[in-house]
């Protein structure tokens, strides 16, 4: 069974064992319903099971503090920092039409749609107003490699095919300029 990574714990959260969490998920509900999720410990290859109390999000820290079942005090709390909250991958909501995983996006080439030119590989998708999908540009001439950011707009990026793993772009006038 593969997983998902949901979020990374940053720091223990008063005295009683609660953790705050940086989230990297576009589902929130993950951590306010309670359940079973999975801790990935660093230099861990295995997650375990964990059990989710409660969780909350806290308003301009862009975090959650979350209750995990058997986690009572801060020491405790403490030890469980920089560990990776997992669900499974097979828990994968449901998109709308349009909607994609982020980690489908990653590693799909990219092409310019009138060309068919090779413009590079996505490496991230950076949460804006519109998502960016950060791609590697070679340059052929040397064989250099660039980042560059493509608004994932329909206007601009109106094929993604993750049966094919690429994505198609109609870039405006200067956006693969570098």
């Amino acid at each position: 069974m593969g997983y998902l990574e949901i979020g990374k714990i940053v720091a223990a959260q008063g005295i009683k064992g609660e953790l705050r969490v940086y989230p990297n998920t576009d589902f929130p509900e993950r951590f306010e319903e309670p359940g079973t999720r999975w801790l990935l410990r660093p230099n861990q290859t295995e997650p375990e099971a964990i059990e989710l109390v409660s969780g909350r999000y806290v308003d301009g820290k862009g975090i959650y503090v979350i209750q995990i079942k058997g986690i009572h005090d801060r020491t405790t709390a403490e030890n469980l920092r920089n560990c990776k909250i997992l669900v499974p991958d097979s828990d994968r909501p449901e998109l709308e039409e349009g909607e994609f995983h982020v980690a489908d996006l990653i590693g799909l080439s990219v092409y310019e749609q009138v060309t068919q030119e090779l413009i590079g590989k996505v490496t991230d998708v950076i949460p804006a107003g519109h998502d960016l999908l950060q791609v590697a540009k070679i340059t052929p001439e040397d064989g250099s490699e660039k980042t560059i950011l493509i608004p994932f707009v329909e206007a601009i990026v109106p094929i993604v095919d993750l049966a094919r793993q690429r994505i198609e772009i109609t870039p405006p006038p200067g956006l693969l300029d570098l």
